[in-house]
């Protein structure tokens, strides 16, 4: 394929490695099946498109702000104590 190489280019950096944008755009290509999961569902439930609909856009908001939560509570949990930061550097 003719564009096969320069795209290939968009999604790793220069060790091989996966980009930040292909991360990024990973991530949001994921978020967006998500949804859509969620909407099917919903509406296997409900038998209400509009209601099915309603429940995918609230489940995107409530999602996004409950991982932005989750990654904070990781942080704390995980990052070194201020002692073990000094047995470290000693």
């Amino acid at each position: 394929m003719i564009l096969d190489q320069p795209i290939k280019k968009w999604f790793e950096d220069k060790t091989g490695k996966d980009s930040n944008f292909k991360s990024i755009v990973k991530s949001i290509s994921w978020r967006l099946v998500g949804t859509v999961d969620t909407i099917v569902i919903s509406y296997f439930i409900t038998g209400q498109l509009k209601m099915a609909v309603s429940i995918g856009s609230i489940e995107v908001m409530s999602k996004i702000i409950l991982y932005y939560f989750h990654e904070r509570v990781w942080e704390k949990l995980t990052k070194p104590k201020k002692d073990e930061l000094t047995r470290e550097l000693a």
